[in-house]
């Protein structure tokens, strides 16, 4: 199976749980793993038979940016889902990261991995 690959897309938005976190947007770094059959695409060299990666990347940062959720959690199920509402995408990977969001580290994250199905 193929992939297209989103890495380091940032955005900001309200996600926590302590008070500060619920007031001010803070940031967050996405990555995404969407596979899917890119053969036809690879022969036709035509947009049409490939995902529209631009418009997942707007899709990914209007949820990102409008969201207030508590976990990163949540965040990452939310994009995982709109991933998937595009028919060619079979799995999205979606890891969402706080930069430092813990004394001494330099972000803290999840990665979920969803599919059809799941």
């Amino acid at each position: 199976m193929d992939r297209i690959l989103i890495s380091d897309l940032q955005a900001r938005c309200i996600i926590g749980v302590n008070d500060e976190e619920r007031r001010k947007k803070q940031d967050v770094i996405i990555n995404i793993a969407l596979t899917a059959d890119l053969s036809k695409a690879g022969r036709s060299d035509r947009f049409e038979d490939t995902i529209d990666y631009r418009a997942i990347k707007k899709r990914v940062l209007q949820i990102a940016e409008s969201s207030s959720y508590h976990l990163v959690e949540a965040l990452a199920e939310a994009i995982a889902e709109a991933c998937l509402a595009n028919s060619s995408v079979k799995t999205a990977v979606v890891r969402v990261e706080k930069p430092l969001a813990l004394r001494f580290a330099r972000t803290v994250g999840v990665e979920i991995t969803r599919g059809r199905g799941n």
